[in-house]
């Protein structure tokens, strides 16, 4: 008989009967004219009633608008189902709802620089920016591009964006020029905001020759930047910042649009290809990310939000949502590493953060840094963490509560820029198990299908969602068939929103939690069974002997065998023993079959400029393909150190 999991975590009292989302599920509860004692209950009623649920969330989170009569126009296609079809909202007027001099923003830099906003200069700034724009002749629909880093001036350009219907699209200035190119070069922009340089590392990064050449190729109408501190920029036709805001006219009212109007223009990693420009609405961000911040968040007025981001990962976007909350959002710009591992830990003490997010490869690296925030940082104020951008490690759970902080909600959540949100997420009435994500999203129909296309629990699979959603990206750019969109979400199950990972629901009682097993399509398939390459990572990981590693299922002799490509820490070698040592903690935290045949060294390891390792275009060096797209790899170099190895020959 095997023993239930202890958790690591539980809500006291406080959380259970004082949370938003125990009050909203009161307000569910008088809906449904059931009791919704559980999350369980709770997240079934929102799955089942999806009109009720989200005319709920509307009023509970106080958006503003018109929100129309019907919440949803049904079609038999997934994609084609329109929520809130007579609504009319804007984004900017939700996030700058509350106008007072409590501090919207702050903004800090890794050499300590520290800027602040209130949300009432907030909101004269993004008008001045929606006045100068709307002078410009931008009118809804037009796209508004920024090379930015994370700082203030970005969320007031993309603010003033919103304001008057325009869409905004974001690459972080780490982007090569073909980088961004590949990006802004399918939209076509007519707005350019940029900056002409930024920090990073200890060292400044001029932008000025970047900035001309993204001028000269995309040829927008206007072209802003930003001057770095204490920087005068160089850059040719360009306006400057200050200057253009101070020349504004008055404010214009808010743009009245549809929920479907396309609010964003995100990209996949283009890895595989140039990246899909996925198009989400405003009215499906809007709600999905107050319904994650407030009710899975438990975030409020009085908290402070951070979370470690570059503009060109959804979490940027998702960051800037957290003021509908009326919460006071941290920005930070540079490496989170410099001068020392400890440095996003010493920000949560200067600036009071409540809820900190991060990746979970930046825990892994605190860990192997040997930093113990709990004795070295009052953290007092910190209640929540959330961790994204990949499987959060079972050991890190372990780290985080030992090493950080034992009363800590750890919510490790996932989802992506697909849908510019989450399907799992953490909540503040449910405990936290190791290795697991707390539970499913509300109001998402989420579920893990086998190859049959049956829904299993306890068994690994596709994690698929069987419902329409707000959230859903109102089209790509430029597929006028929708074969593209058609492809990516619903080609492995017809009318079902395939995600792409490899996970498994694990029932609890009162609520599910679901672990993500790694990307489907860099499952290893050994012997024909399937294997999550999250679980190859778990454990070799946790030896202090590797900094890093990336696997791959190479073809060889009719089968496929599992290669493990490591990066030793500082002065170790791949020796026989430790290869030993690998196996035996592979064979041993995992089975059998995870056991990598090959085991080799690389002095490096290649991942997108977001930061996520590129699995896919290493097996396509191995295999002798060619690699479409390095232009978006942050390091496209790295993908030399796997061609040609001798030991993979057939």
């Amino acid at each position: 008989m095997t023993t239930a999991p202890s958790p690591l975590w539980q809500p006291d009292a406080q959380r259970l009967q004082h949370s938003q989302l125990s009050a909203f599920r009161e307000q569910a509860a008088t809906l449904a004219g059931q009791p919704l004692d559980d999350y369980r209950a709770l997240h079934q009623w929102s799955v089942r009633e999806p009109e009720a649920f989200w005319n709920l969330v509307w009023d509970f989170c106080e958006l503003q608008g018109h929100k129309g009569e019907r919440v949803l126009e049904p079609s038999p296609v997934f994609r084609h189902n329109r929520w809130f079809p007579d609504a009319r909202i804007n984004m900017a007027e939700n996030l700058l709802a509350r106008d007072d001099t409590h501090t919207a923003l702050i903004s800090v830099d890794e050499a300590g620089r520290r800027d602040e906003i209130s949300y009432n200069d907030l909101r004269v700034a993004a008008g001045q920016v929606a006045a100068q724009l709307r002078a410009a002749g931008i009118q809804p629909g037009d796209r508004v591009a920024g090379f930015m880093p994370n700082r203030i001036e970005t969320v007031i350009a993309a603010l003033g964006c919103a304001w008057i219907g325009a869409i905004w699209s974001s690459c972080s200035p780490d982007f090569g020029v073909q980088g961004v190119l590949d990006r802004f070069g399918q939209i076509e922009p007519k707005v350019l905001f940029a900056c002409d340089g930024y920090q990073y590392n200890g060292k400044w990064i001029d932008l000025d020759q970047r900035i001309h050449d993204l001028h000269d190729h995309l040829k927008p109408e206007l072209l802003v930047v930003i001057p770095g501190r204490g920087h005068t920029t160089r850059v040719r036709q360009a306006l400057n910042w200050k200057d253009w805001l101070a020349a504004a006219g008055p404010m214009p009212e808010f743009e009245p649009l549809a929920f479907n109007h396309p609010l964003y223009i995100l990209y996949s990693s283009g890895t595989t290809g140039a990246p899909k420009c996925i198009v989400h609405g405003t009215g499906g961000a809007l709600i999905q990310h107050a319904k994650e911040h407030r009710l899975h968040g438990d975030l409020g007025a009085d908290d402070v939000l951070f979370y470690f981001t570059t503009c060109g990962w959804m979490m940027w976007n998702w960051l800037v949502s957290g003021l509908q909350t009326g919460a006071t959002l941290v920005l930070f710009d540079g490496n989170p590493a410099y001068p020392d591992a400890a440095r996003l830990f010493d920000l949560i003490d200067a600036e009071n953060i409540t809820h900190f997010g991060t990746s979970a490869k930046f825990v892994q690296a605190v860990e192997k840094a040997g930093v113990v925030p709990r004795d070295s940082h009052h953290l007092s104020s910190l209640r929540t963490l959330m961790s994204t951008g990949s499987p959060l490690l079972h050991e890190s759970y372990d780290f985080l509560y030992e090493k950080v902080k034992p009363d800590l909600l750890v919510s490790s959540i996932s989802g992506g820029t697909d849908i510019l949100s989450c399907f799992a997420l953490g909540s503040p009435l449910v405990p936290v198990y190791r290795g697991e994500l707390q539970c499913l999203g509300l109001g998402l129909d989420v579920a893990v299908f086998n190859d049959d296309g049956e829904s299993v629990v306890g068994e690994k699979g596709e994690l698929v969602c069987r419902a329409p959603f707000p959230a859903c990206p109102v089209a790509f750019w430029n597929d006028p068939d929708e074969q593209r969109f058609h492809d990516a979400y619903f080609d492995t199950f017809e009318n079902i929103w395939a995600h792409g990972d490899y996970a498994e629901i694990v029932a609890h009682e009162g609520h599910d939690g679901l672990i993500i097993h790694g990307r489907s399509d860099a499952v290893l398939n050994p012997g024909g069974v399937r294997i999550g390459t999250a679980e190859i990572y778990r454990q070799v990981e946790t030896l202090e002997e590797i900094r890093e590693a990336i696997v791959i299922g190479q073809q060889f002799q009719g089968d496929v065998r599992v290669v493990l490509f490591v990066v030793p820490a500082n002065g170790v070698e791949l020796s026989d023993e430790l290869q030993k040592k690998i196996r035996t903690t592979i064979r041993a935290g995992a089975s059998p079959r995870h056991v990598p045949a090959v085991i080799l060294t690389v002095p490096e390891i290649p991942r997108t400029v977001s930061g996520k390792i590129v699995e896919l275009a290493v097996r396509d060096v191995v295999h002798g393909r060619e690699v479409r797209n390095r232009n978006a790899l942050a390091n496209p170099e790295a993908l030399a150190h796997f061609a040609d190895r001798p030991e993979l020959a057939g």
